[in-house]
């Protein structure tokens, strides 16, 4: 039976499937797109597949010991702000390498994908993203976490399983 792309069952006649992959820095999200490629294909077909990353939000803590205003007695160094936007472009730039990396991808194998970057904490980025453009299927790497750093919080495949409004889709690296 050939999957042409409809989402069949509860709630889902007649809809197209609108997959989303989220891509991070980590090999791990590129084994999870590279299999939603393999193995789901016939689906992309009919409809872009949605690769998603998110970019940290700014964080203006000031790092420095000194006060900028004594420390600019010593030493050339950027304004709170400047480095907090240079920070920001740098993560922006980033971002954009994610993603054109991974629609390079797509397109080498014939799916079209449209790439999004959102500004915010990966986790609830990724499920708002989901709910925002109608996602059917939302494709992610499993996240691993230390045992004790694991107590304490959430991996982001972990958050999304519980969250997100859509099926959720944890790919583990194969060795």
């Amino acid at each position: 039976m050939a999957d042409n792309g409809e989402v069949h069952g509860v709630g889902g006649e007649g809809r197209k499937r609108k997959v989303m992959v989220f891509i991070d820095e980590t090999q791990e999200s590129y084994c999870a797109l590279l299999w939603v490629l393999e193995n789901l294909q016939e689906s992309l077909i009919s409809s872009p597949l949605l690769i998603f990353t998110t970019e940290p939000p700014p964080n203006y803590i000031n790092s420095f010991a000194a006060s900028f205003s004594s420390a600019r007695l010593y030493c050339n160094v950027l304004s709170k702000a400047d480095l907090a936007n240079s920070v920001q472009e740098q993560e922006r730039k980033v971002a954009l390498g994610l993603l054109d990396k991974a629609k390079s991808i797509c397109t080498s194998r014939g799916v079209n994908a449209v790439t999004i970057s959102e500004v915010g904490d990966a986790k609830d980025a990724i499920c708002t993203a989901a709910e925002k453009h109608d996602i059917t299927l939302l494709a992610l790497a499993e996240q691993t976490i230390g045992r004790v750093a694991g107590t304490f919080k959430w991996s982001i495949s972990d958050y999304c399983v519980q969250y997100a409004k859509c099926p959720v889709l944890v790919v583990k690296k194969t060795v």
